[in-house]
């Protein structure tokens, strides 16, 4: 049974996905300075210079820049204690500049799944995997 903590877990992570949703770059940074602890721990390998939140906003800016229209469907969620798992389906059109290749026009539509620890009602850590070889095979980059 859900407790109240669980639950505004669950809430708090709705909020974060309702920003991505929205397509705009400065609300999701905005949402995830209210959401995100400062010192958030982000534990998926990212080709980035920075870390934590400004990572985390650094992901988000660059998806939205390249899939404009990106959604992030939750199709699963499971909350226990201080985490929270997320089975998502991202889908995007690819209209911007990603990874260094210039857009491709290709709507893409990849699943990815995400473990969050709270502390103190703001995510604290993060866990994903995120299946980039269907992405990448989808828009052309790597072969089908």
């Amino acid at each position: 049974m859900p407790t109240s903590t669980t639950t505004a877990h669950v809430a708090t992570l709705r909020r974060l996905h309702d920003a991505v949703g929205s397509g705009d770059p400065e609300l999701v940074a905005a949402t995830i300075d209210e959401v995100a602890a400062p010192d958030l721990l982000v534990r998926t390998p990212l080709p980035l210079d920075t870390t934590g939140v400004q990572a985390l906003k650094q992901v988000f800016t660059t998806l939205l820049r390249a899939f404009p229209d990106l959604r992030v469907t939750v199709e699963d969620v499971i909350a226990q204690g201080d985490k929270v798992v997320s089975r998502n389906t991202v889908t995007g059109t690819n209209l911007g500049e990603y990874l260094g290749r210039p857009p491709t026009g290709r709507a893409v539509r990849y699943d990815e799944i995400f473990v969050f620890r709270f502390a103190d009602g703001r995510i604290a850590e993060t866990w994903g995997v995120v299946d980039l070889l269907t992405q990448l095979r989808q828009l052309g980059v790597l072969p089908s």
